[in-house]
């Protein structure tokens, strides 16, 4: 055994498991593909002031969850807890808003780091797939994400998620509606933390888990009441796209989301089966963050959802993926001439495509078709020197049983027909 394990809130991806998540991610990437998003990759490390600006001074994330440390030279680090302030700015140091085609469509997968309270669904080091549109304010984009979302997840075969939605408003409604809701919490029962945040950002409050708290909301100004007329006629336009799409919502005017960067359409996918922790991602618009951060006005929007929950959104409602084998053919030689010989065939069958695979070690006859089955092969190669003598090789279909001798010079093209 060894002395080392995986760190506390982590968890290692193994085969066969593995392929699942490799399968989620595909199926989450591939509608974006589809829709015109590049691929970005940022570096797991950004600057602190990057998350502390972006996404909030007053958010757990930065607060109590972020891990940050200071590099030998100096520099201010963390690991990055989310992944749209490192995707915009990315995008903002390439200039690719400056290229005249807004907006900039791009998507991401990689892992992420919070410092909470391990539990299911809710770990230290977790897998995201993100989409991030940069540079336009159109209500079609908003719609496009969440639609393109729905479809990854459908695509999955996940039926019993929900799309909750709701609108921040913007910079002319929303302080308005500050105003009221800090009033109304000024008048609750809550500790110093809760108070504090409530004076730098109190739609935080809304977002707090703790029974206590949300027993106290009830009765609380909601912001939909609050909204100007330019996010309402948005945030109905938003509604509208989607219901035509035929992606079905419900409202929630009391989702705000964990974030402080976001404005306007706000939306969160959620799965009643995996208990608390039941957000299996989820999004919104940003039109402010650019700024925040340094860049000029950039209205954009976006989601990240969670492999890690997908995969027990999966598991909850029974949906088993149709994942291809990892081998299709096992190879089974029978002495050192058949063993360079079958070596050389595995090499010709990668070449064309055919996932294949080798029994090493010099195992007899017996462990070696052990192995072949384990490998979930559909077919094995036995190869012996009466075989090679006659330039044959027996094929064997390890569903049939059936076994056939095929020429050493035929079996490639013989197994990629089949296959």
């Amino acid at each position: 055994m060894s002395t080392f394990k995986a760190p506390k809130g982590t968890y290692d991806l193994i085969p066969p498991q593995s392929a699942q998540y490799l399968a989620v991610r595909e199926a989450i990437a591939a509608p974006l593909r589809n829709a015109g998003y590049g691929y970005i990759e940022t570096p797991g490390f950004e600057n602190v002031e990057l998350f502390a600006r972006g996404v909030g001074e007053s958010t757990d994330i930065v607060t109590k969850e972020m891990y940050a440390f200071e590099t030998k030279g100096g520099d201010r680090l963390a690991l990055r807890p989310e992944g749209t302030a490192s995707v915009l700015r990315a995008a903002l140091e390439a200039s690719l808003h400056k290229a005249g085609n807004l907006p900039v469509k791009l998507w991401y997968s990689g892992s992420y780091y919070r410092y909470e309270r391990p539990q299911k669904g809710r770990y230290r080091h977790f897998s995201q797939v993100g989409a991030e549109a940069i540079g336009a304010e159109d209500p079609a984009l908003d719609a496009e994400l969440i639609i393109l979302a729905d479809q990854a997840y459908r695509s999955l075969g996940l039926r019993e998620f929900r799309i909750l939605l709701n609108s921040l408003g913007d910079a002319e409604c929303r302080p308005v509606y500050r105003a009221a809701l800090q009033d109304f919490l000024r008048g609750l029962d809550l500790d110093e933390d809760t108070l504090r945040r409530a004076e730098i950002n109190p739609l935080r409050v809304l977002d707090d888990k703790r029974e206590s708290v949300q027993k106290q909301l009830t009765g609380a100004p909601l912001l939909r009441d609050y909204l100007c007329d330019a996010c309402k006629a948005y945030h109905e336009e938003v509604r509208e796209l989607i219901t035509a799409a035929g992606v079905a919502f419900e409202d929630d005017p009391k989702l705000v989301r964990g974030l402080d960067y976001y404005t306007r359409t706000t939306f969160e996918f959620v799965h009643d089966g995996l208990g608390s922790q039941s957000a299996v991602g989820g999004g919104g618009r940003y039109d402010g963050l650019s700024e925040m951060i340094g860049g000029p006005a950039l209205p954009s929007v976006g989601w990240a959802l969670g492999v890690d929950r997908t995969v027990l959104a999966l598991e909850a409602e029974g949906v088993e993926l149709d994942l291809p084998s990892a081998t299709s053919v096992f190879a089974v030689p029978l002495g050192e001439e058949a063993r360079r010989v079958l070596f050389a065939k595995v090499t010709e069958l990668r070449k064309v495509g055919v996932a294949a695979d080798f029994s090493y070690g010099g195992k007899g006859l017996k462990a070696a078709m052990k192995a072949a089955n384990r490998s979930g092969a559909r077919y094995a190669l036995v190869l012996g020197e009466r075989d090679l003598a006659e330039g044959l090789v027996q094929v064997k279909d390890m569903e049939s049983g059936e076994q056939t001798a095929v020429g050493l010079n035929e079996v490639v093209a013989e197994l990629e027909s089949r296959l």
